[in-house]
């Protein structure tokens, strides 16, 4: 009988056990796991360095990607170019985006100027193996109607991406969500993921897609779901924010932010469990326009900045 009664207990523990296993090991499985990139563009968190400096920081702070550079690329040798490719290469760095060198918003003789130089500079960014350039879009115009400016962006977006394309290079757009940017002009620009779809499809490119940004993408009152309405080939880079305290979504300005979980006013959590669900595996990076972090010492505004994406990665089990 106690043979038979320790048979049968163990054979319940060990069913129990598989069980739970099965369940948990499911659970387990079933977490997205994270394809994108933790990313450092130095510039936008007030940190001097060029491109050497930028990829020591990279590897220093435990950055997996940095912006490329192309200008100062330009004029490295091939043998300087190799260097720094197998240095990217021994740390498992990848690139983040960089911005266009074409100024289109302004005047036709002003873009054309500009527009001729684009193809050294993507030629360069190939050479290097970087495939990003990122661009925003401002949200109202005083002369244009939606319409002429919807014409006029998608004409010259579309020659810049043709150009792009030849090289293997994306274009991603920024749009603009804060409700004050939209009605600081006489005519209300594009604002919304919706509205950035309807130019990318107006530009007609396979090469152009988002940089979505957590606090456009708030004071844009867009969703979880209008991201999950996404493949990760549709978003060439990502900015995380926090927004400030004292201002609604509406009343929200640009250039003032945080550093993402500073606040807790943007749900994160939703944004990045979005990108997780559609395995976008392009750059993250913060792009916060924050004064505090500026004026720190270059070293503690790196870490600072680093602790500030890993805490936003927790939010998700990452």
């Amino acid at each position: 009988m106690k043979r038979r009664q320790f048979a049968k207990t163990t054979a319940l523990a060990t069913s129990f056990a598989l069980a739970s296993n099965n369940i948990f090991g499911k659970a387990l499985t079933s977490l997205p796991e994270r394809k994108f990139k933790l990313a450092l563009n130095p510039g936008i968190i007030g940190v001097k360095a060029n491109l050497q400096e930028a990829i020591d920081y990279a590897i220093k702070y435990g950055y997996e990607a940095v912006s490329p550079f192309p200008n100062e690329v330009m004029k490295y040798s091939n043998s300087q170019i190799d260097n720094l490719l197998g240095k990217m290469k021994e740390h498992n760095l990848l690139w983040d985006s960089t911005n266009i060198p074409v100024e289109y918003r302004q005047t036709k003789r002003k873009f054309n100027d500009d527009f001729k130089g684009l193809r050294k500079f993507v030629q360069t960014m190939e050479k290097q193996g970087a495939t990003r350039i990122n661009t925003w879009i401002i949200s109202n115009h005083n002369t244009l109607t939606y319409n002429e400016n919807m014409k006029q962006h998608a004409y010259r977006l579309g020659e810049c991406a043709k150009v792009m394309k030849d090289h293997g290079v994306s274009l991603g757009l920024e749009y603009l969500g804060m409700r004050t940017m939209m009605t600081a002009g006489k005519y209300p620009f594009i604002g919304s993921m919706k509205e950035g779809k309807e130019l990318i499809a107006a530009i007609g490119q396979s090469n152009v897609g988002f940089v979505l940004d957590t606090f456009h993408w708030y004071c844009a009152d867009d969703t979880a779901d209008d991201i999950r309405s996404l493949t990760p080939e549709d978003i060439v880079t990502v900015d995380l924010n926090d927004a400030r305290n004292g201002f609604t979504r509406i009343t929200q300005e640009d250039g003032k932010r945080e550093l993402p979980m500073a606040t807790g006013i943007i749900n994160i959590k939703e944004f990045l469990q979005a990108l997780l669900d559609i395995g976008y595996d392009g750059p993250v990076r913060t792009e916060p326009f924050n004064q505090v972090l500026n004026e720190m010492e270059d070293e503690l505004a790196l870490k600072t900045n680093m602790e500030a994406m890993k805490k936003a990665l927790s939010l998700v089990g990452m």
